[in-house]
Protein backbone atom coordinates (compact mmCIF):
# COMPACT_ATOMS: atom_id res chain seq x y z
CA UNK A 1 0.00 0.00 0.00
CA UNK A 2 1.15 3.24 -0.84
CA UNK A 3 2.24 5.36 2.34
CA UNK A 4 0.13 8.60 1.57
CA UNK A 5 -2.88 6.43 1.09
CA UNK A 6 -2.26 4.02 4.13
CA UNK A 7 -1.59 7.06 6.74
CA UNK A 8 -4.82 9.39 5.36
CA UNK A 9 -6.90 5.71 5.64
CA UNK A 10 -5.71 5.76 9.50
CA UNK A 11 -6.93 9.75 10.13
CA UNK A 12 -3.48 11.13 9.61
CA UNK A 13 -5.02 13.73 7.69
CA UNK A 14 -5.99 14.23 3.97
CA UNK A 15 -2.78 12.86 0.74
CA UNK A 16 -1.86 16.76 1.20
CA UNK A 17 -1.45 16.73 4.86
CA UNK A 18 0.44 13.59 4.94
CA UNK A 19 2.80 15.10 2.53
CA UNK A 20 3.21 17.95 4.64
CA UNK A 21 4.42 15.48 7.78
CA UNK A 22 6.33 13.48 5.12
CA UNK A 23 8.49 16.98 4.52
CA UNK A 24 8.63 17.35 8.30
CA UNK A 25 10.20 14.29 8.52
CA UNK A 26 7.20 13.51 11.32
CA UNK A 27 7.41 9.65 9.00
CA UNK A 28 9.71 6.64 9.71
CA UNK A 29 9.17 3.18 8.37
CA UNK A 30 11.12 0.49 9.99
CA UNK A 31 13.22 3.33 12.39
CA UNK A 32 13.52 4.96 8.89
CA UNK A 33 12.69 8.76 8.26
CA UNK A 34 11.54 8.73 4.68
CA UNK A 35 9.93 11.48 2.67
CA UNK A 36 8.50 9.56 -0.67
CA UNK A 37 4.53 9.72 -0.21
CA UNK A 38 4.59 7.15 -3.08
CA UNK A 39 6.98 4.48 -1.12
CA UNK A 40 5.05 1.08 -0.94
CA UNK A 41 4.84 -0.58 2.93
CA UNK A 42 3.01 -3.44 4.43
CA UNK A 43 1.48 -2.15 7.66
CA UNK A 44 1.29 -5.75 8.69
CA UNK A 45 4.92 -6.14 8.65
CA UNK A 46 6.63 -3.22 9.04
CA UNK A 47 6.70 -0.52 11.58
CA UNK A 48 5.26 2.63 10.24
CA UNK A 49 5.46 5.27 13.10
CA UNK A 50 4.05 9.49 12.86
CA UNK A 51 6.12 11.38 15.35
CA UNK A 52 7.41 8.85 16.98
CA UNK A 53 3.91 6.92 17.71
CA UNK A 54 3.32 3.18 15.85
CA UNK A 55 0.48 3.56 13.25
CA UNK A 56 -2.19 0.74 13.88
CA UNK A 57 -2.99 -0.75 10.82
CA UNK A 58 -6.41 -1.35 10.52
CA UNK A 59 -8.57 -2.87 7.63
CA UNK A 60 -11.97 -2.95 8.37
CA UNK A 61 -14.25 -1.41 10.76
CA UNK A 62 -17.52 -2.85 12.49
CA UNK A 63 -19.91 -0.63 14.45
CA UNK A 64 -23.17 -1.56 16.11
CA UNK A 65 -25.25 1.41 16.15
CA UNK A 66 -28.85 2.04 18.19
CA UNK A 67 -29.85 4.20 15.04
CA UNK A 68 -32.88 7.42 16.37
CA UNK A 69 -35.79 7.92 13.75
CA UNK A 70 -35.29 10.96 11.99
CA UNK A 71 -32.16 9.60 10.32
CA UNK A 72 -31.38 8.42 6.92
CA UNK A 73 -29.58 4.94 6.45
CA UNK A 74 -27.12 6.30 4.12
CA UNK A 75 -23.90 7.15 3.27
CA UNK A 76 -24.87 11.05 2.59
CA UNK A 77 -28.48 12.49 1.69
CA UNK A 78 -28.85 16.46 0.33
CA UNK A 79 -31.72 16.69 2.82
CA UNK A 80 -31.59 15.03 6.20
CA UNK A 81 -28.87 13.73 8.34
CA UNK A 82 -27.27 10.36 7.93
CA UNK A 83 -26.10 7.49 9.81
CA UNK A 84 -22.65 8.01 8.65
CA UNK A 85 -23.20 11.94 9.95
CA UNK A 86 -23.36 10.35 13.47
CA UNK A 87 -20.02 9.04 13.84
CA UNK A 88 -16.81 10.28 14.61
CA UNK A 89 -14.02 11.63 11.58
CA UNK A 90 -12.04 8.29 12.93
CA UNK A 91 -14.76 6.17 11.91
CA UNK A 92 -15.95 8.40 8.84
CA UNK A 93 -12.19 8.59 7.52
CA UNK A 94 -12.35 4.77 6.68
CA UNK A 95 -15.68 5.46 4.36
CA UNK A 96 -18.23 2.77 5.81
CA UNK A 97 -21.90 2.33 5.53
CA UNK A 98 -24.50 0.63 6.80
CA UNK A 99 -25.69 -3.25 6.13
CA UNK A 100 -29.27 -2.74 4.42
CA UNK A 101 -31.47 -0.05 5.42
CA UNK A 102 -33.95 0.99 8.18
CA UNK A 103 -36.91 3.60 7.15
CA UNK A 104 -36.04 6.61 8.19
CA UNK A 105 -38.70 6.22 11.48
CA UNK A 106 -37.41 2.97 12.60
CA UNK A 107 -35.20 2.89 15.05
CA UNK A 108 -32.89 0.12 16.60
CA UNK A 109 -29.85 -2.15 15.24
CA UNK A 110 -28.15 -1.28 12.16
CA UNK A 111 -24.75 -2.68 11.55
CA UNK A 112 -22.35 0.25 9.70
CA UNK A 113 -18.76 -1.89 7.93
CA UNK A 114 -16.68 -1.19 5.06
CA UNK A 115 -16.40 -4.61 4.64
CA UNK A 116 -18.53 -5.20 1.30
CA UNK A 117 -17.50 -8.83 1.30
CA UNK A 118 -19.73 -9.54 4.59
CA UNK A 119 -22.12 -7.04 4.24
CA UNK A 120 -22.90 -8.81 0.71
CA UNK A 121 -22.92 -12.56 2.62
CA UNK A 122 -25.19 -10.87 5.27
CA UNK A 123 -27.92 -9.32 2.59
CA UNK A 124 -27.93 -11.83 0.61
CA UNK A 125 -31.35 -13.88 -0.07
CA UNK A 126 -29.70 -16.84 -0.46
CA UNK A 127 -28.03 -16.41 3.06
CA UNK A 128 -31.59 -16.39 4.86
CA UNK A 129 -30.49 -14.25 7.92
CA UNK A 130 -33.29 -13.56 10.48
CA UNK A 131 -33.94 -9.96 11.37
CA UNK A 132 -36.19 -9.93 14.21
CA UNK A 133 -38.44 -6.73 15.25
CA UNK A 134 -40.48 -5.31 18.21
CA UNK A 135 -43.50 -3.31 16.95
CA UNK A 136 -46.98 -1.55 18.28
CA UNK A 137 -49.71 -1.59 16.35
CA UNK A 138 -52.90 -0.42 15.86
CA UNK A 139 -55.52 -3.00 15.50
CA UNK A 140 -56.19 -6.32 17.12
CA UNK A 141 -53.11 -8.73 16.52
CA UNK A 142 -54.52 -12.03 16.43
CA UNK A 143 -53.57 -16.28 15.95
CA UNK A 144 -54.85 -15.81 12.27
CA UNK A 145 -52.34 -13.25 11.24
CA UNK A 146 -49.73 -15.51 13.26
CA UNK A 147 -51.01 -18.46 10.54
CA UNK A 148 -50.50 -15.51 7.56
CA UNK A 149 -47.47 -14.57 7.99
CA UNK A 150 -46.19 -18.05 8.65
CA UNK A 151 -47.37 -18.59 4.96
CA UNK A 152 -45.72 -15.63 3.71
CA UNK A 153 -48.27 -12.48 2.94
CA UNK A 154 -49.20 -10.64 -0.27
CA UNK A 155 -48.10 -7.35 -0.22
CA UNK A 156 -49.54 -4.20 -1.88
CA UNK A 157 -47.62 -4.54 -5.47
CA UNK A 158 -48.43 -8.31 -5.82
CA UNK A 159 -44.81 -9.54 -3.90
CA UNK A 160 -45.48 -12.51 -1.82
CA UNK A 161 -43.22 -12.71 1.36
CA UNK A 162 -41.27 -15.43 2.85
CA UNK A 163 -42.88 -16.97 5.76
CA UNK A 164 -42.34 -14.67 8.53
CA UNK A 165 -42.20 -15.64 12.60
CA UNK A 166 -44.82 -13.69 14.77
CA UNK A 167 -45.38 -13.74 18.16
CA UNK A 168 -47.36 -11.55 20.06
CA UNK A 169 -46.73 -9.91 22.80
CA UNK A 170 -49.94 -8.14 23.67
CA UNK A 171 -53.23 -8.40 22.02
CA UNK A 172 -55.69 -5.16 21.67
CA UNK A 173 -56.78 -2.29 20.23
CA UNK A 174 -53.04 -1.47 20.70
CA UNK A 175 -50.83 -4.48 19.88
CA UNK A 176 -47.39 -5.66 20.49
CA UNK A 177 -45.89 -7.88 18.80
CA UNK A 178 -42.19 -9.56 17.66
CA UNK A 179 -41.97 -10.38 14.19
CA UNK A 180 -38.93 -12.34 12.48
CA UNK A 181 -38.26 -12.10 8.88
CA UNK A 182 -35.24 -13.18 6.55
CA UNK A 183 -35.89 -10.63 3.59
CA UNK A 184 -35.89 -6.64 3.29
CA UNK A 185 -38.12 -5.11 1.11
CA UNK A 186 -38.99 -1.87 1.08
CA UNK A 187 -41.12 -1.12 4.21
CA UNK A 188 -42.07 -4.62 4.37
CA UNK A 189 -42.71 -4.83 8.42
CA UNK A 190 -45.51 -2.10 7.97
CA UNK A 191 -46.44 -3.54 4.27
CA UNK A 192 -47.25 -6.86 5.90
CA UNK A 193 -49.58 -5.50 8.54
CA UNK A 194 -51.43 -3.25 6.28
CA UNK A 195 -51.55 -6.54 4.03
CA UNK A 196 -53.52 -7.91 7.10
CA UNK A 197 -55.54 -4.63 7.50
CA UNK A 198 -53.65 -3.51 10.50
CA UNK A 199 -50.97 -0.32 11.22
CA UNK A 200 -47.09 -0.03 12.70
CA UNK A 201 -47.40 2.87 14.64
CA UNK A 202 -43.54 2.17 16.16
CA UNK A 203 -41.08 -0.12 15.09
CA UNK A 204 -37.53 -1.37 16.22
CA UNK A 205 -34.95 -3.40 14.87
CA UNK A 206 -33.93 -5.94 17.77
CA UNK A 207 -31.12 -7.91 16.25
CA UNK A 208 -30.11 -9.41 12.30
CA UNK A 209 -28.25 -12.72 12.13
CA UNK A 210 -26.48 -13.69 15.61
CA UNK A 211 -26.58 -10.15 16.91
CA UNK A 212 -28.28 -8.52 19.28
CA UNK A 213 -29.10 -4.70 19.79
CA UNK A 214 -26.84 -3.73 22.90
CA UNK A 215 -29.49 -2.17 25.18
CA UNK A 216 -26.76 -0.07 26.87
CA UNK A 217 -27.07 1.91 23.57
CA UNK A 218 -29.10 5.42 23.67
CA UNK A 219 -30.77 6.39 20.79
CA UNK A 220 -27.75 7.34 18.04
CA UNK A 221 -25.43 5.38 20.45
CA UNK A 222 -22.72 3.08 18.19
CA UNK A 223 -20.07 1.42 19.59
CA UNK A 224 -17.46 -1.39 17.72
CA UNK A 225 -18.40 -4.80 17.84
CA UNK A 226 -16.28 -6.91 20.09
CA UNK A 227 -14.20 -9.60 19.11
CA UNK A 228 -16.90 -12.75 19.87
CA UNK A 229 -19.96 -10.96 17.94
CA UNK A 230 -17.25 -10.24 15.11
CA UNK A 231 -16.60 -13.66 15.43
CA UNK A 232 -20.70 -14.88 15.37
CA UNK A 233 -20.91 -12.91 12.30
CA UNK A 234 -18.20 -14.26 10.18
CA UNK A 235 -18.71 -17.93 11.18
CA UNK A 236 -21.13 -18.11 8.48
CA UNK A 237 -19.52 -15.96 6.07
Amino acid sequence: MRLDKLLANMGYGSRKEVKQLLKQKAVTVDGITVKDSAMHVNPEKQDVSVLGERVEYVEFIYLMMNKPPGIISATEDRYDQTVIDLLDPDFQHFEPFPVGRLDKDTEGFLLITNDGNLAHNLLSPKKHVPKWYYAKIDGVVTEEDIKAFAQGVTLDDGYHTKPGELKILHSGEQSEIELMIQEGKFHQVKRMFEAVGKTVTYLKRLSMGPLQLDEQLALGEYRELTEQELNLLTANK
